[in-house]
């Protein structure tokens, strides 16, 4: 595989102190990050979330989506339960980059959604690619998840990859009024699950 570990080390958060394990992907040149708290390769299933990059959402505190919400929230519960993992992968903008992103924000501006600004910047609607799990996960022996996520597609490509997903954690949080159009769309183009 062409995702190497790289190091490990203690990270202190709000939350509580976690491990960050950092990895490389050699075919693609990005960097990722496992976090980890507890023992995570003992037999039972894993508390996890993978969450893909968000620099708005996850640092600059957009209320344009619910991403920073979710990382909070997968972060908290991790913290809560005393064991599991995060995975944070890099793939701004649904795979579309920062720049793209930013793009299409501008298009999302004058009144498209999500998915048709991105398409109007010839991208899919969702161009993430999951495989790099596998290998972080084998890396952090864990192989069954109870899984922080809306997302069905990414149930799918997990379980494609041979990660067996016990549970699906619902996450309701992060809804506003400067949102509800992108959640609509996540409901009713990329068939997320969002009950809220």
């Amino acid at each position: 595989m062409s995702v190497k570990f790289v190091e490990a080390c203690n990270l202190p958060t709000r939350w509580g102190e976690f491990s960050m394990h950092g990895f490389y992907d050699e075919s693609t040149g990005k960097e990722h990050i496992a976090l980890t708290m507890g023992d995570v390769s003992s037999p039972e299933p894993v508390l996890a979330r993978v969450h893909s990059e968000c620099l708005t959402g996850d640092s600059l505190f957009s209320l344009r989506c619910d991403c920073g919400a979710q990382l909070e929230y997968g972060l908290a519960s991790i913290a809560k339960a005393g064991r599991g993992v995060l995975l944070y992968l890099k793939q701004e903008g649904r795979g579309i980059g920062l720049l793209n992103k930013v793009k299409a924000y501008q298009l999302q501006d004058d009144g498209a959604d999500t998915v048709e600004a991105n398409e109007s910047l010839g991208f899919g609607p969702d161009l993430r690619d999951y495989s790099v799990c596998q290998s972080m996960f084998a890396h952090l022996s864990v192989s069954q998840l109870r899984l922080m996520t809306n997302n069905p597609k990414k149930i799918a490509a997990l379980t494609e990859l041979g990660i067996e997903i016990v549970e699906r954690i619902e996450i309701s949080t992060g809804r506003n009024s400067h949102n509800e159009k992108y959640l609509e769309t996540k409901v009713g183009k990329l068939g997320h699950l969002i009950n809220e």
